[in-house]
């Protein structure tokens, strides 16, 4: 089993950073790849960042592209997702989220496996 707990969340205001880690734990040999999602009360979670975890690719979302980075450190067995110039569409709760599927990177919730407990970001202007 696999267990990811994340943090860093907190109350911003517009234009802040704000940097998330995920650390996993347990049967961490098993993970394929890792992913950050986000939702918000009557939307589905979807998808903000992922990254391969032996191999240096990874996905973003149109809608962080370009503000947001993920990244890893393996020896660490933990993921960050920086986040840059943060506005109130940002304001999510965001979860981390791992799976073991070797057929490609993940990019539905539907694809993963593990998820942390999540952690409340939220942007005021």
């Amino acid at each position: 089993q696999v267990q990811l707990v994340e943090s860093g969340g907190g109350l911003v205001q517009a234009g802040a950073s704000l940097r998330l880690s995920c650390t996993a734990s347990g049967r961490t040999d098993s993970i394929y790849a890792m992913g950050w999602f986000r939702q918000v009360p009557g939307k589905d979670r979807g998808i903000v960042a992922a990254i391969r975890w032996s191999v240096d690719s990874t996905y973003y979302a149109d809608s962080v592209k370009g503000r947001f980075t993920v990244s890893r450190d393996n020896a660490k067995n933990t993921m960050y997702l920086q986040m840059n110039n943060l506005g109130p569409e940002d304001t999510a709760v965001y979860y981390c989220a791992a799976h073991k599927t070797r057929l490609g990177l993940g990019l539905t919730q539907y694809d993963y496996d593990y998820w942390g407990q999540g952690t409340q970001v939220t942007v005021s202007s």
